[in-house]
């Protein structure tokens, strides 16, 4: 259905690129491409097949081993990754001893998640070469550097934005006047550099 989708817009104008989400938690069954290399490659390889489009592929965060559906997706022809998806989770309202949210559990986003999709860009970044773009709990320039510095190229922006439609822009501008302070002219000078920095 991905590849039958993906081929509905050849020829549209406004697509830039697809990004597959191949690691939504939200679903009746639980059961994610993301899960599986060989389904993450069997997926993204008929997307790529049915589409001229850059092929961007969001993987989830509450697997085993990131490394292999990683390299996976790049050997399926992905463009770039987006590390990462929700983690699966849950609330309980005490007062009616009733889970929260109606489908039981959801996906957590936001602070929750960030430190450990920080870890999945680390691990992505040493594995492949295409592209990450790192996202999870971005609420400032702080912790989109802090994406850059284990190895994103970019960042998504999402839950910020439920709290203030004009985040994006004022943690471009923070990030901007930071890096500036630091004399960075280039983001490639930041991108990754966690990697070549060991613990005091």
């Amino acid at each position: 259905e991905l590849a039958e989708m993906s081929a509905m817009t050849k020829g549209v104008v406004g697509f830039e690129a697809l990004e597959l989400n191949l690691s939504c938690p939200n679903i009746e069954s639980g059961a994610l491409f993301a899960h599986s290399a060989d389904l993450t490659y069997e997926v993204v390889k008929a997307v790529k097949a049915n589409s001229d489009l850059p092929i961007l592929v969001k993987l989830a965060p509450n697997v085993p081993d990131i490394v292999p559906i990683a390299r996976a997706a790049e050997s399926a022809g992905a463009d770039a990754l987006t590390i990462s998806n929700t983690n699966p989770a849950m609330l309980v309202d005490t007062s009616s001893k009733a889970p929260v949210l109606g489908a039981i559990t959801g996906g957590l986003s936001g602070p929750g998640l960030h430190p450990i999709a920080l870890a999945l860009v680390y691990q992505s970044f040493q594995a492949v070469t295409i592209p990450i773009i790192g996202v999870g709990g971005i609420f400032s320039a702080e912790e989109a550097l802090r994406f850059l510095l284990c190895g994103a190229s970019s960042v998504q922006i999402g839950s910020a934005n439920l709290a203030d439609l004009w985040a994006p822009i004022g943690i471009l501008e923070d990030l901007t006047a930071r890096l500036e302070g630091q004399e960075v002219s280039n983001l490639e000078e930041v991108i990754g550099i966690t990697h070549n920095r060991i613990p005091a």
